[in-house]
């Protein structure tokens, strides 16, 4: 990943002293793509102005990711957008590029913008070493967001973490549910979807 320091953010490091991140927004975050600082092959994300890595796909994760979006559009067709990895709009700091979303039907099918949380109607995160920051960061990112339906699908235990009701403080309904059980959804309450259907085959 790229970084950029100034004159006087290497004068600070030289001295011992630092200085607050520089937050980055949108429109940099794309300035720095354009101009080659970032690479567009680089697996990285803006979250709240800072420039993340993202973890690596290791099988386990690409499989989940895949038997979701698969399932997500088989279940949604014609009643829901759906896509896999990539970014969604949250504000001016924040491109996130989630593992699946479902969104609203778009007549442009998004190729005018990226969807906003207004549009989407859940977020799906597939946890393997990003457990943590999907369980913690991404968790009050979305909240604070307002996106309504939030998972993380953690295939290492075969498990998915299902939050709704958001708030500035994060969300207030939470359930986990295992590989034996199904989940519903938020804005469609009559799709059930068993959570084996969405796991990496043993």
């Amino acid at each position: 990943m790229a970084t950029v320091i100034d004159d006087q953010a290497a004068a600070q490091a030289a001295s011992g002293r630092t200085q607050a991140a520089r937050q980055f927004t949108v429109a940099e975050y794309y300035r720095m793509l354009e101009a080659g600082i970032l690479d567009e092959g680089e697996r990285v994300e803006l979250i709240e102005g800072e420039i993340v890595n993202m973890a690596a796909k290791i099988i386990q994760h690409t499989a989940a990711v895949r038997r979701t979006s698969k399932c997500l559009s088989r279940l949604l067709a014609g009643r829901a957008f759906i896509a896999a990895q990539d970014p969604i709009h949250l504000d001016d700091y924040s491109e996130p590029e989630p593992d699946v979303i479902v969104a609203s039907p778009s007549p442009t099918e998004y190729e005018d913008h990226h969807p906003t949380p207004a549009e989407l109607f859940l977020v799906v995160e597939v946890a393997e070493t990003s457990y943590g920051r999907d369980r913690n960061r991404k968790l009050l990112l979305y909240a604070q967001a307002g996106i309504a339906q939030y998972w993380i699908l953690n295939s290492r235990d075969r498990e998915l973490e299902d939050y709704r009701d958001p708030d500035p403080h994060g969300y207030r309904s939470n359930q986990t549910y295992t590989e034996e059980q199904v989940v519903s959804l938020v804005a469609f309450p009559d799709v059930n979807i068993g959570v084996a259907e969405l796991l990496p085959r043993k």
